[in-house]
């Protein structure tokens, strides 16, 4: 053999990748991955704000950390030949037991937002919930996206806005309410008061730096559309046109004295179906199942509201338990891999929500990396199952994970 064969027969020369977005998603395997590139690719002020959580950050790293905790018990030998992880929720088909869960001010991770999402949800089959607090209307998503869509309200003040903004989602047929309970005042997240983070941001010396340091971003930004709460503009209640800390505006428009009878009122408001998000005790779960609502999400906010809060996977189980199939179980906070899902699932969720793992992937590569971190999860969640030995979603039960590590107030109310 020549020896242009021989170094032809064990060396491939690379194609040469001309797509930009391709190539810096060349160097991801994960979502840390993609929070790392982010990282530099956004201002500092807001990554900080995608990033961050409450006071010392406690519950942001509990939640990932419960999960850490846990382990599997695989099986091996099980004749498994294909796994199928499509299931429901709300009566409704998931390509696989995820849903894009609500996130505000989105565009100032890419200049798409929300609208980036929102496709990329429709490809992959899952539900996306829209933030009260977006940054692209109920309609703008609604006239982009054919998939499954929910609507998150927030309590204002002003009821007659929130009823307003119900009947526009209902008009623009978005299928659940998703009614946030962990905000009657904001919690102090302390990146932002170091940032002095405002939206939209302030000029000043910092941002001048900060925008030269990371010149793709602010072309960007300058390019686009002014950044506002695109569900208000126009309200009396404020629509980001000056600039405000998100922490003064909450606690000024948002009613602080939201109760179980609100809950009531929505379902006069409402036909559809109704998910309460921000459950932390296996108490509360309980009332809500009492109330009727079709779903709860076990949810901390992502560690942004009550540094302290529990880890949300630690109360799957024992709410599980206690609830016995009377409201689906979302499992919210701390999802990074396909086999937190998994685990969330074997522990007695119907399905989670993340927030975070899309923001990072926005920042990090727009919506082609929305598209990239859906399709890990999804191959996570197959080779996961694979190396179980589970076939299928209904498959999944604790005797496929350990919990005996998670804290023992998970247990309790």
């Amino acid at each position: 053999m020549k020896p242009f064969e021989t170094i032809r027969s064990v060396v491939r020369v690379k194609r040469v990748e001309t797509d930009r977005i391709e190539r810096r998603l060349a160097r991801a395997a994960s979502v840390a991955d993609l929070r790392r590139i982010a990282k530099r690719r956004l201002p500092g002020g807001v990554f900080d704000y995608i990033d961050g959580a409450a006071e010392d950050e406690r519950t942001l790293a509990a939640n990932q950390d419960a999960f850490a905790a846990t382990t599997f018990r695989p099986r091996v030998l099980r004749g498994v030949k294909k796994v199928k992880v499509a299931t429901t929720i709300l009566g409704q088909p998931l390509a696989y037991p995820l849903v894009l869960a609500p996130t505000g001010f989105t565009r100032i991770a890419d200049p798409q937002g929300e609208l980036a999402v929102a496709r990329a949800a429709e490809r992959a089959g899952l539900p996306y919930t829209l933030s009260t607090l977006s940054t692209r209307s109920i309609e703008e998503v609604r006239s982009v996206s054919d998939g499954r869509l929910w609507f998150q309200v927030y309590a204002w003040r002003d009821r007659g806005l929130v009823q307003e903004m119900i009947e526009r989602a209902a008009m623009a047929r978005y299928e659940a309410l998703v009614l946030t309970v962990d905000t009657a005042v904001f919690g102090r997240r302390e990146r932002d008061v170091r940032r002095g983070f405002s939206l939209p941001p302030t000029i000043g010396p910092r941002t001048v730096v900060d925008g030269a340091l990371h010149p793709g971003w602010t072309w960007s930004f300058v390019r686009s559309e002014p950044i506002r709460f695109a569900n208000v503009v126009g309200r009396d209640v404020g629509d980001g046109a000056s600039p405000v800390t998100l922490s003064d505006y909450i606690n000024t428009q948002f009613d602080p004295a939201l109760s179980w009878d609100d809950v009531t009122w929505l379902r006069s408001v409402w036909d559809g179906p109704i998910i309460l998000k921000g459950i932390q005790t296996v108490a509360d779960a309980v009332l809500a199942a009492d109330a009727g609502v079709e779903a709860i999400a076990l949810s901390n906010h992502g560690g942004r509201q009550l540094d302290g809060s529990p880890a949300t996977f630690s109360l799957v189980a024992p709410v599980a338990d206690a609830v016995g199939g009377r409201t689906e179980i979302i499992c919210d906070g701390g999802i990074r891999r396909g086999s937190d899902i998994v685990k969330a699932l074997a522990a007695g969720a119907d399905a989670c929500m993340a927030g975070r793992s899309y923001l990072y992937a926005l920042g990090a590569a727009g919506e082609t990396g929305v598209d990239r971190v859906l399709e890990w999860f999804h191959a996570d969640i197959v080779r996961t199952m694979s190396l179980l030995g589970v076939g299928s979603i209904p498959e999944l039960d604790r005797s496929l994970i350990d919990l005996g590590r998670l804290p023992a107030a998970a247990s309790t109310d």
